[in-house]
């Protein structure tokens, strides 16, 4: 086999290997948006814009005084203050897991995010929950983060 036979070969190797992947990626959005009746684009779109879609995304969440007071983990930034609830539910989840586990991470993400509409209605502003939290003072923080997500979502709509 020649060189540049050999380098085909391995980039197409390569080339199928992603797209195994990131197919099995869409796969977890595909079951938690059907599992929680949330468009897997929204989802998708979530991901991205919280953690570029990286699994081995970590967020360290501050006070103003600057002591760390959460963590948040993964592809949907599921942030440890719901791992209490999580474990009461049965679910055993650990940093670890939803570092290593993307379709558990994706389904925690779309859990929560379920709930958040539940709680104030699916508007774009309640989405924006899911970043910033009920607080009356967080509105525009709410605001910004869904026209984020807004924005993703066109963007992924249209390949």
């Amino acid at each position: 086999m020649k060189l540049d036979d050999m380098k085909r070969f391995v980039f197409l190797g390569c080339m199928m290997i992603i797209m195994c992947h990131a197919k099995a990626s869409d796969e977890c959005f595909q079951t938690a948006g059907q599992r929680y009746h949330i468009s897997p684009y929204l989802l998708k779109s979530i991901a991205l814009v919280e953690s570029g879609n990286s699994t081995k995304s970590i967020n360290i969440n501050r006070d103003r005084k600057g002591k760390v007071i959460s963590l948040d983990y993964g592809v949907m930034q599921i942030n440890d203050m719901h791992f209490t609830e999580l474990r009461r539910l049965g679910i055993p989840t650990s940093s670890k897991d939803l570092l290593e586990k993307k379709c558990l991470n994706i389904q925690i993400g779309a859990w929560i995010l379920a709930q958040h509409l539940r709680h104030c209605g699916q508007t774009w502003e309640c989405l924006g929950s899911y970043n910033a939290g009920f607080s009356k003072k967080n509105k525009l923080l709410r605001n910004i983060y869904a026209r984020k997500v807004y924005a993703t979502w066109l963007k992924i709509r249209e390949r």
